[in-house]
């Protein structure tokens, strides 16, 4: 994912929005007596990592249907996000919170994070992505499939064949070649982690893992470190990481072609179509938040057609309603992961604590 792209997308819709804020929020108003009567707030707030972006001109269109305008406060990694939202349970920093997923959503829901509201549009999410559809806690607003990508320079330089699935990356021809993020401190490396698991089964992953620490294996913090910092086909990196794998996602290509004239018939990175997992996004209404009509106003945006058609190209993730259309760029450079492997969510509430430990003493001592 191109993240200087979000970056800029995200500070400009901060900008704007702070202006716009601060001439809509109202204080008090004067009654007919003199006194003060409380003006029910204007301002939306939205919880989120650092990787949520959107078009001002989409924020804007929701001003204009709502009168609400958002102010968007970015929490760090996905991980790192939703445990400041546990720790400030019962006094949240925002009304919504946007970027829990399947891996760590029943830690937000064990923890009574949520609000439940039924938000408009749920009739397109196809049920597989509806994890809690009978309570409404939470509503998919994306999914995307985290594999590994590869820099095609890399390879085509040293003639050596991309990897396509998890025995490769474990192969001596590929030693010191990834970078995957933490588990304990990143969604997208518990999300590896998984796909791990759901490979290998819960008595073998950690004999897999064990091989790919001694092949080599480069543990970072986070996606943007990952991405950025360390894999030599990063656009926002200007090139300069030297591993030419990384955990991402199978949307990131279109990333690396946005803007770029002419396109290319091919893009510079491509997907390791056999080391997927399945990520699902959530927003939810947070309890004790101070707006809760913007909030429910916001999640019912969130899942509109106009924020889900924009979605791809800013967070390059796949929209949850089946009737969004997708940009060309996103069809022609992504890769369609149809059956990535998985693990039921039940099964990763009961033993992600424990397993991210275990991978903790193995990868990281």
């Amino acid at each position: 994912m191109n993240t200087n792209l979000r970056r800029a997308a995200t500070a400009v819709v901060a900008t704007a929005l702070g202006a716009t804020a601060l001439a809509a929020c109202g204080g008090s108003g004067d009654k007919a007596d003199g006194s003060k009567t409380a003006t029910p707030s204007k301002t939306v707030t939205l919880v989120s990592h650092d990787s949520f972006a959107a078009s001002p001109a989409v924020l804007k269109e929701f001003t204009k249907e709502t009168g609400y305008t958002v102010k968007v406060l970015a929490g760090g990694d996905a991980g790192a996000a939703v445990n400041q939202a546990i720790l400030s349970k019962g006094h949240p920093q925002g009304d919504v919170f946007f970027g829990v997923d399947n891996t760590l959503l029943s830690r937000a829901l064990d923890n009574d994070l949520f609000t439940p509201y039924e938000a408009k549009g749920l009739d397109q999410v196809p049920a597989a992505l509806q994890l809690d559809k009978d309570k409404h806690r939470v509503t998919p607003i994306d999914s995307g499939d985290v594999c590994v990508n590869y820099d095609r320079k890399y390879f085509d330089a040293h003639k050596l064949a991309v990897p396509a699935t998890f025995d490769d990356l474990i192969k001596p021809e590929y030693k010191n070649l990834l970078v995957t993020e933490n588990s304990a401190t990143s969604s997208p490396g518990l999300a590896f982690q998984l796909g791990t698991i759901a490979k290998y089964g819960a008595d073998g992953w950690q004999d897999y893992w064990k091989k790919l620490k001694a092949n080599g294996v480069e543990v970072v913090d986070g996606w943007e470190q990952a991405y950025n910092d360390r894999f030599s086909g990063s656009a926002g990196g200007k090139g300069k990481g030297d591993k030419p794998l990384v955990v991402s996602y199978a949307s990131s290509p279109p990333a690396e072609v946005l803007g770029v004239k002419p396109q290319p018939a091919q893009g510079p990175t491509g997907v390791a179509t056999g080391t997927c997992f399945r990520q699902i996004e959530f927003a939810g209404l947070l309890k004790g938040g101070k707006n809760d009509a913007g909030g429910k106003a916001l999640l019912d945006f969130l899942l509109s057609k106009t924020f889900q058609q924009d979605m791809p190209l800013q967070m390059f993730v796949n929209p949850a309603r089946q009737d969004a259309a997708l940009p060309a760029e996103f069809t022609k450079y992504g890769v369609k992961i149809d059956t990535p492997p998985t693990v039921a969510p039940d099964e990763i509430a009961k033993n992600r604590d424990q397993w991210v430990k275990t991978w903790s003493s193995l990868v990281l001592k």
